[in-house]
C-alpha cells in the first residue's frame, strides 16, 4: 500500500485500489470473479459489487450475469442538451457514433390502469409495445420501450424498415403532428428483465427517461421508458436565470434560510 493509500478512507482506497487494476487489465480481458477479487481487497462481496457500480457507470468495466466481470475499451458517449427533443439515432449522429437497434419485439397489448391514465384512454384499450435494445460499439446501452394507441401506430408499420427510433417514424410519417414532451429524469435499479437485456447486473444503476409525447391537439400519443447506462450517455440543460417576481419593499433585509425566503424588517 503507498503512502497515499494509508490517509484514504476505506471505501476511498478500495475505489482506488479497483481504478488500478482496472487500468492495468487489458480491454476484454476479465477481472478475477467476485468470490476472489473480493479476498484479495479485505472486503465484503457486497462492498466489492457496490465499488464496482460507479466503474460500471463510467463504462469502464460490464458485468454479465453468471459470465464474470470485463474491462472494456473507452468509447466515446452520446453528449446532448434535453431542450429539443431529438432520437436517439440523431443523437448518436451528432456525436459521430454509429448506434444499431439489436433485439425488438413488438407486440399487442391491453392498457393497465397506469398506462391508460397515461395515454388519456380507457383502461383495457388496445395498445401497441414497441420494446428494444441498442448497441453502440457492439454493446447494449440503451432499453427502449414505446406504447402507443392502435389509431397511432400499428406493428405493419413497425415490420419495414424501422430502425429504432418511433419518434422519428413519426416525424418522417408527418402525422400526427408532434408538440412537446413532458419527461421525468431518475436514477433507477435495473430489473431482471431489463438488466438481462443489457448484459449487467440486476440493481445496477440506469438512467431512466419517462415520458409522455403529446400530439399539437393536446392528445398523448406515446408513453415510453428509456434507461440507459450512464457510462455512455452525457445529458446537459441549460437553464436561464430567474428574475424574482416580487421585489422586497424598500427598508427590508432578506436572507435565506433552509431555502424559504423570509423578510425581516429593520
Amino acid at each position: 500500500m503507498s503512502p497515499n493509500e494509508s490517509v484514504l478512507h476505506p471505501y476511498q482506497r478500495l475505489q482506488t485500489q479497483l481504478a488500478s487494476l482496472i487500468a492495468a487489465t487489458p480491454a476484454g480481458a476479465r477481472l478475477p470473479a467476485e468470490p476472489e477479487l473480493a479476498h484479495q481487497l479485505g472486503v465484503s462481496r457486497a462492498t466489492l459489487r457496490e465499488a464496482m457500480r460507479s466503474f460500471e457507470g463510467q463504462g469502464l468495466i460490464r458485468r454479465r450475469q453468471g459470465v464474470g466481470t470485463f474491462v472494456v475499451s473507452q468509447t466515446d458517449v452520446i453528449e446532448s442538451g434535453l431542450e429539443v427533443l431529438e432520437s436517439l439515432e440523431t443523437l448518436a449522429h451528432k456525436s459521430g457514433l454509429r448506434v444499431k437497434m439489436g433485439d425488438l419485439h413488438i407486440t399487442s397489448t391491453l392498457a393497465d390502469s397506469t398506462q391508460a391514465e397515461a395515454l388519456q384512454v380507457e383502461q383495457d384499450a388496445p395498445l401497441i409495445q414497441v420494446a428494444r435494445v441498442i448497441h453502440a460499439d457492439n454493446r447494449p446501452v440503451a432499453y427502449l420501450t414505446d406504447l402507443l394507441p392502435n389509431d397511432v401506430l400499428s406493428s405493419d408499420e413497425l415490420q419495414a424498415g424501422f430502425t429504432g427510433s418511433v419518434l422519428d417514424l413519426l416525424l418522417k410519417r408527418g402525422s400526427p403532428g408532434l408538440a412537446n414532451s413532458l419527461t421525468e429524469i431518475q436514477a433507477v435499479a435495473a430489473s431482471g428483465e431489463i438488466a438481462r437485456a443489457l448484459e449487467i447486473q440486476r440493481g445496477d444503476v440506469l438512467l431512466h427517461f419517462l415520458a409522455r409525447l403529446s400530439d399539437i391537439n393536446g392528445r398523448v400519443v406515446d408513453y415510453s421508458h428509456s434507461y440507459f447506462l450512464p457510462g455512455f450517455f452525457r445529458f446537459h440543460v441549460v437553464r436561464r436565470v430567474g428574475i424574482p417576481s416580487v421585489q422586497p419593499a424598500a427598508g427590508t433585509q432578506v436572507s435565506l434560510s433552509g431555502g424559504l425566503v423570509e423578510s425581516a424588517a429593520n
